[in-house]
């Protein structure tokens, strides 16, 4: 064992969201929930700037295999990776296994405590911490009793995995067409989305089962206060998108970003605003970010304009929207979250 932690870490578990999205190329980009690990009160994830990963702990994995990852982390169960004392701390949010890498770290008691030591990313049986070890995270030494109470509790109710968010979306509007090709984007990212011209019949129940619901631009404004009354009486807290973009991988991102629960403090991105024909965007660590750009040119055919793709620090950043005229559109995206803003036709 390497040298001990100089002092105890606190250890918790935070909801976190891995957005999926529609790729340029058609192809889809998986929606996960999951738990991350909450290490002295700040997510272990945004540590790693450039890492699009979900944790073990993931809402769509079903009882016995949700169960069988949280016995992992405490030892009960041996863990995936041959090398030994391993545990999966981080995975490719596409697929199950380390076969596409995976960040992994050695887990071990020492007495009544827990140790979460050389952390490193893992593509083989091995590890060469010389060549892919994480410098910088851990060693933690967390109190055993606090340790296994945070994990155990995920195991109270019949190991039934975490509360899973509302995914699905209800889609209200007038062009058919139109919401059936987004419902089917947003079921291809793994979100159910359902189609309606109004609310007036439903019940309570139903509309309290929707995360968000989206409006259509063709809405006159009286349908739109109907259906907001409707989702308050009902008692919802589904997140309103009112005015969906007319671009289908765009109006995705509307819709991830309304499902986004994770607390204002613990985001990578703060803000995404436009000033004088620019793009201007706060990050609160560092990371990689994408930013797009979306127009509907004179013949509303779809443009898209690679503005950005790279690592950035934390602070405020400025982008240039060279070529977007008209009516636009932004759209930022890093491990975690997702932030749209419209530009002004100018």
């Amino acid at each position: 064992m390497s040298a001990e932690p100089a002092e105890y870490a606190t250890f918790g578990l935070a909801p976190a969201m891995r957005p999926g999205g529609v790729l340029p190329t058609g192809a889809y980009e998986t929606h996960r929930d999951f738990l991350d690990f909450s290490i002295n009160g700040k997510p272990l994830l945004l540590r790693l700037a450039d890492l699009d990963a979900v944790s073990p702990l993931a809402a769509d994995l079903g009882p016995s295999l949700f169960a069988a990852q949280v016995r992992r982390l405490l030892l009960e169960d041996a863990g995936p990776v041959p090398d030994s004392g391993r545990r999966v701390i981080y995975g490719c949010p596409e697929c199950e296994g380390p076969a596409c890498g995976a960040v992994t770290a050695v887990v071990e008691r020492d007495g009544a405590d827990f140790v979460w030591r050389d952390f490193a990313w893992q593509t083989d049986d091995t590890v060469d911490l010389r060549r892919n070890g994480y410098t910088g995270i851990g060693p933690f030494r967390f109190e055993g009793a606090q340790y296994r109470a945070a994990l155990e509790q995920l195991l109270a109710s019949g190991a039934e995995g975490p509360a899973r968010p509302a995914l699905r979306v209800l889609l209200i509007g007038r062009r058919a067409a139109a919401l059936t090709k987004l419902a089917a984007a947003l079921r291809g990212t793994g979100i159910g989305a359902e189609i309606t011209r109004d609310v007036a019949d439903a019940a309570p129940d139903e509309l309290r089962s929707y995360g968000a619901v989206a409006l259509g631009r063709g809405m006159g404004e009286t349908g739109r206060a109907a259906v907001r009354q409707a989702f308050a009486d009902a008692g919802s807290t589904a997140v309103l998108v009112d005015g969906l973009a007319p671009i289908v991988p765009l109006a995705v991102a509307q819709i991830e970003q309304a499902l986004d629960r994770c607390p204002q403090d613990e985001r990578r991105l703060l803000r995404l605003d436009t000033e004088r024909g620019t793009a201007v965007l706060t990050v609160a660590t560092p990371c990689r970010v994408r930013l797009t750009g979306y127009r509907l040119d004179r013949l509303c055919r779809t443009r898209t304009t690679e503005l950005f793709d790279g690592q950035l620090e934390a602070g405020r950043h400025v982008f240039g929207l060279k070529g977007m005229t008209g009516e636009g559109y932004v759209v930022a995206r890093t491990t975690g979250g997702v932030r749209c803003v419209r530009l002004e036709p100018t």
